[in-house]
């Protein structure tokens, strides 16, 4: 593995993130946006907003760093670009952590604007300190990217990838514990929800922002999906869709 590699490809994409305005947005204002709609959709139910958006911190990072990968892999492979990087001496591996990296910088960015406007203007009370909301948030944003890496593989256009959005996201949504507690659905919902990656990310957020307990264990969890996704994508990455 050569580090020189790995950096080339992290420069190429933060490069490519930087003339697109529209990722950007993406990115950082559409996040700013829906935390603030929600601050409004509950206006006068502070406790409720306060539970909303410690699980929404969690889960915003993941989702748009599955699409914004997804796509922007998908467009690679398409365009015929990781087909020409593939001849160099480059690895798969290699271009997969290039990626890593890259948007492991934009997520923290990412994070620490998000965070910043709810915690300011928009009221959140965090019990815990805002650099391990940053930590939670940024590994959920890999998270989200390894997860679109290894589905991209999957998808021969841009509108397929995105259709796996709902297909992967959605049930996570549902049983992560966002809007009933894991707890208290049913038996086969329950069991289902622990092999679940969203399930630790939301539990971790909501104990940094209420600083009851350690998120160690969800730490470990969400980091064991994460090599997991990183290494199937690397197995599953193709140069070009027939």
């Amino acid at each position: 593995m050569n580090v020189k590699r790995i950096f080339a490809t992290t420069q190429r994409i933060l490069s490519q993130l930087r003339h697109d305005p529209r990722t950007l947005a993406l990115m950082v204002v559409a996040p700013c946006l829906l935390m603030t709609i929600l601050k409004y959709v509950y206006q006068g139910q502070p406790q409720t907003f306060q539970h909303a958006a410690a699980a929404m911190l969690g889960i915003f990072p993941m989702l748009v760093m599955f699409l914004i990968t997804s796509v922007a892999t998908l467009r690679e492979r398409t365009s015929g670009t990781l087909e020409r990087l593939l001849i160099l001496p480059i690895t798969k591996l290699e271009f997969i952590l290039g990626y890593a990296f890259a948007f492991a910088l934009a997520a923290f960015i990412q994070s620490i604007v998000v965070s910043s406007v709810a915690i300011g203007p928009l009221g959140l009370k965090v019990a815990g300190s805002q650099l391990s909301m940053i930590f939670v948030a940024v590994l959920d944003a890999l998270l989200g990217l390894a997860i679109g890496l290894f589905v991209s593989s999957f998808a021969k256009t841009e509108f397929q990838a995105v259709q796996f959005l709902p297909v992967v996201l959605l049930p996570q949504l549902l049983l992560s514990g966002l809007l009933a507690p894991v707890e208290t659905m049913p038996g086969l919902f329950h069991f289902l929800s622990h092999f679940l990656p969203l399930t630790y990310s939301v539990d971790a957020m909501k104990k940094v922002m209420t600083g009851q307990g350690s998120f160690t264990h969800d730490f470990e969890l969400i980091a064991l999906f994460l090599f997991f996704f990183l290494a199937a994508g690397a197995l599953t990455l193709k140069r070009k869709s027939k």
